[in-house]
């Protein structure tokens, strides 16, 4: 493929980064603080904008409805700030996990209490969805059961399709529900969307505007991602990604830290639909899902982002017509070269020469770091910090 065609494919590569990327996050065992982690709204899109200036690809921030909006204020002013740091909000997250109402679930539990809060608090993002221009709904729920026996599982499922059809038809037009799947954790004996197949009849089953969401940590070891991702290609019902990376589980590690010829496999199905198969993957929605809890976070924002467009990239370059004549003369080792050059071409340099056309530095990590801007926002978050704790201790005295 031509420098000029794959130029062309990334500038339609667009990533977003998740606002919770830039907070304190870590996992079930605890988190480790830092000075420069973003606290507020404001700071996550500050951060958001400060990515999407080094690296020229991340225009929006998916946002979580529960940590990101508090009731009462007007979130199209919360759009507007995000205009002011040079993004737009992305995808709406509905919390469906946290609320101490979600102990045996949220639209699956058996407390009619708790199905109505989850419906309201959809029905909330929805309506947030509408006021910040948002076009896509993405539903990822912790509902399942830890023991055998706990609940009826068919009356569960029942349940699940009631709710995705309700919150479905809330939706305006132009809004895309992605539902997304997960096999365990935090439930331990059944989750109620535990792969891409109960995803997939969800979705079909909720309505037009219903896609699957794949998470890459959301699956088995010894799951083949790309097939469930051609097969979903094929079915016109592939609507986006969460992009990490893992060792064990969903360890949310910056993407191809640990695998990125998975990631490229991924990709080379993405191009092989859209050049082999006529399929239109101009809507996927691709976006980062991780939890930095060691590495700094807008550093390892842009490190993932600058992976995500390198794997991309090198899919873009594999010879698709030396691999269909090795694949119609059974020729294995030839198809599987065809993957293996296109993997191993080093596209960095182009990476470079296509930042500079768009009046980006070449080394996105090594221009933000010599900016200076973790150590001041650090220093200044800080103070921030310290300040509204004097200001909250005042208030009880």
């Amino acid at each position: 493929m031509e420098k000029e065609r794959i130029f062309e494919l990334l500038d339609g590569f667009k990533i977003e980064t998740p606002s919770w990327g830039y907070s304190d996050t870590g996992t079930r065992f605890g988190k480790f603080h830092q000075a420069a982690a973003a606290s507020t709204i404001k700071e996550k899109l500050a951060d958001a904008g400060t990515v999407n200036r080094y690296t020229g690809c991340c225009p929006t921030v998916a946002v979580h409805v529960l940590w990101d909006f508090s009731v009462g204020v007007d979130a199209t002013a919360t759009a507007k700030l995000a205009e002011q740091f040079g993004v737009r909000i992305g995808s709406i997250n509905p919390n469906l996990f946290q609320d101490q109402l979600y102990k045996f679930g949220s639209a699956c539990s058996p407390e009619e209490r708790a199905r109505q809060h989850a419906n309201r608090h959809v029905i909330d993002s929805i309506n947030i969805g509408k006021a910040v221009g948002s076009k896509l709904l993405s539903i990822w729920m912790a509902d399942g059961t830890n023991y055998p026996g706990q609940d009826d599982i068919g009356a569960r499922k029942q349940r699940m399709h009631g709710a995705l059809r309700q919150w479905h038809d809330a939706m305006p037009a132009g809004m895309t529900m992605l539902v997304e799947y997960k096999p365990f954790e935090p439930a331990f004996y059944h989750t109620d969307i535990a792969d891409w197949g109960m995803a997939y009849l969800y979705a079909q089953a909720a309505g037009p505007n219903a896609k699957v969401l794949v998470d890459t940590g959301h699956h088995y070891q010894a799951q083949n991602i790309e097939q469930i991702v051609a097969w979903l290609l094929d079915e016109e019902m592939l609507g986006g990604f969460h992009f990490n990376d893992r060792k064990y589980a969903d360890d949310d590690l910056t993407m191809g830290s640990i695998d990125p010829y998975a990631v490229f496999r991924i990709f080379h199905e993405i191009r092989n639909a859209a050049e082999l198969h006529g399929r239109d993957v101009s809507q996927i929605a691709y976006m980062v899902d991780q939890s930095h809890n060691l590495k700094p976070k807008i550093e390892a924002m842009i490190q993932t982002v600058m992976m995500a467009q390198e794997l991309y990239a090198k899919a873009c370059l594999v010879d698709r017509k030396k691999l269909l004549d090795a694949q119609s003369r059974m020729d294995i080792v030839d198809g599987e070269s065809c993957l293996r050059n296109a993997f191993f071409t080093d596209v960095r340099p182009w990476l470079v020469e296509w930042r500079k056309k768009h009046g980006l530095d070449g080394d996105p990590m090594a221009v933000y770091r010599a900016s200076g801007y973790e150590a001041k926002v650090g220093r200044e978050r800080e103070e921030a910090r310290a300040a509204r704790g004097a200001q909250a201790g005042n208030s009880y005295a």
